[in-house]
């Protein structure tokens, strides 16, 4: 085994070094999604307790485990009003949830909803995109994703309540669906299923350009 000797190792000058207590919690936002990426989407569709629908993006978002099936996503505090989103009141009200993958066709449609738009606003309409039912709980899917996950809640945690504040969304996937083309024995097909990811700022990236590594023995 090859060791490191730490005194061999070169720091460039050229680093920056920050304590984000020193700085605006804008700022650290910029740091952190220009750093940390490419980040997945949570296109997350739900129901309020009235039954109207709400659809809207998150990039926090990624799997815990897969038993049970688990995944997480996380909605920030809004800057505007330091109010919660209509997404986590919704999940917090019922309990339920989808996670709709976002493919390249429709990234467009997934953009309209992150406009922030009173809650009474049906963003599948906004949006044009299909609501389709769900087979074990109330919010719909997404008819256009490639993937969805129907979603049961399992817990929120809240980090700050705060502008730039969030909370940890945790949900157990009671049902997945999957269009057909993509899978085989349980693996799906990255060409086909073409999905995005989110970098920083406006900026999104495509999965065409991929490569294998094996894991050592």
């Amino acid at each position: 085994m090859t060791t490191t000797n730490l005194s061999d190792v070169v720091v460039p000058e050229t680093m920056l070094s920050f304590s984000p207590q020193d700085h605006r919690p804008s700022d650290i936002y910029k740091l952190m999604v220009g750093s940390i990426l490419p980040r997945p989407i949570a296109f997350v569709s739900t129901v309020d307790a009235d039954g109207i629908r709400n659809l809207a993006p998150f990039s926090f978002f990624t799997a815990v485990c897969s038993n049970p099936p688990t995944i997480v996503f996380c909605p920030a505090v809004r800057s505007s009003t330091a109010g919660q989103k209509d997404t986590l009141r919704n999940v917090v009200a019922t309990g339920e949830f989808v996670v709709n993958i976002v493919s390249e066709g429709i990234v467009g449609q997934m953009n309209q909803t992150a406009a922030e738009v009173p809650p009474e606003i049906d963003e599948f309409e906004l949006s044009g995109l299909t609501p389709v039912a769900s087979l074990v709980i109330t919010p719909p899917r997404v008819a256009e994703s490639p993937v969805q996950m129907e979603c049961k809640l399992r817990q929120v945690i809240t980090i700050n309540d705060q502008p730039g504040g969030g909370n940890i969304v945790i949900g157990e996937v009671v049902r997945f669906h999957v269009r057909e083309d993509l899978f085989h024995d349980f693996r799906i097909d990255p060409g086909k299923l073409n999905a995005v990811g989110r970098m920083g700022g406006p900026t999104y990236s495509r999965t065409h350009d991929r490569f294998d590594l094996e894991r050592p023995k």
